[in-house]
């Protein structure tokens, strides 16, 4: 007896792909993305190829594609960007193992290893955003059940933050080209996680800003120094910890009143502690950031001025 399913319901579609009934006949519908047949009483059925392709549609919009353009892709485009999408994803995964075994076991040459095999192969802003951060977050995950100490924690972000000062010092060695503004990056009092603050410094460099890190726990009061300048000062900061996201609303407050209401001047807020914004305010001088979009702005402005 031959038990291969052939014919699928729109349910089958369904459960299988994890896309609503309605959406797929939207897709359908607006898109002639699928091509079903019907049965004698005109009931529509799907065939395996319509279920292979919707789930690999599926993959796709679940990546981040938009079904519009999705469905501009002839189907073996499509089986292609999702083999890419697995390559990458599986690099990322064994790049993400090795790192975190060169922790557990306190061995930089084998960091050392999996690292100089990535940055053969892809520029260094991949690097980090791509796999560093992703890493990071699970370490964070790893710290707060006990799977790790703090001694592989301040290990393996030392060598983190050695590499993204070796190409920050790369980047230093070219002048400024936009010298209308200057940044001022510093990290709130009692904040010692420095990676985010160190790896926006070296992108504000890279887009060709001038910069001044001033690193961790800085008191509100010590950005006093800058508020006569002439040029229009950008103030960067990264929370990881500090504030507590409940203390955040009153940091800021007390940012705007104290530095940003006496100069020309903004605050470009990033972090964890930040991800969540539906509860603060709106400032005029404030913008928030997470470090994509800070990337992407750089970028723009810097087309802008170019």
């Amino acid at each position: 007896m031959n038990n291969v399913k052939t014919q699928f319901s729109i349910k089958d579609l369904e459960n299988l792909s994890g896309i609503k009934a309605h959406t797929i006949r939207i897709w359908e519908k607006r898109y002639q993305l699928l091509s079903p047949s019907r049965t004698n009483t005109n009931i529509r059925y799907y065939n395996l190829t319509n279920l292979q392709l919707l789930l690999n549609v599926t993959f796709l919009y679940n990546n981040g594609y938009k079904i519009s353009k999705i469905s501009e892709l002839p189907p073996e485009e499509i089986k292609h960007k999702c083999r890419e999408i697995i390559s990458a994803q599986a690099k990322k995964n064994l790049f993400i193992n090795d790192v975190k075994l060169a922790m557990l076991n306190f061995d930089q040459m084998a960091f050392e290893d999996a690292y100089q095999k990535l940055i053969n192969t892809v520029e260094f802003r991949e690097v980090f955003v791509a796999y560093f951060i992703p890493f990071l977050e699970e370490i964070g995950l790893l710290w707060h059940t006990d799977t790790i100490t703090p001694a592989h924690e301040h290990f393996i972000t030392a060598l983190i933050k050695q590499k993204i000062m070796v190409q920050t010092e790369r980047v230093q060695m070219l002048p400024p080209i936009h010298t209308n503004d200057q940044f001022v990056l510093f990290l709130p009092d009692h904040e010692i996680h420095e990676l985010g603050l160190l790896y926006a410094n070296y992108e504000i460099i890279k887009n060709g800003y001038p910069t001044i890190y001033l690193g961790q726990s800085i008191p509100i009061n010590s950005l006093k120094l800058f508020l006569n300048n002439d040029k229009k000062i950008i103030f960067v900061t990264y929370s990881t910890v500090e504030p507590m996201i409940d203390k955040i609303p009153e940091y800021l407050d007390n940012l705007n009143e104290t530095i940003l209401s006496n100069c020309h001047s903004e605050l470009w807020v990033l972090g964890r502690n930040l991800e969540d914004l539906s509860a603060i305010k709106h400032f005029e001088k404030i913008k928030f950031h997470s470090m994509p979009s800070l990337i992407k702005h750089l970028q723009n402005n810097s087309l802008v001025e170019a």
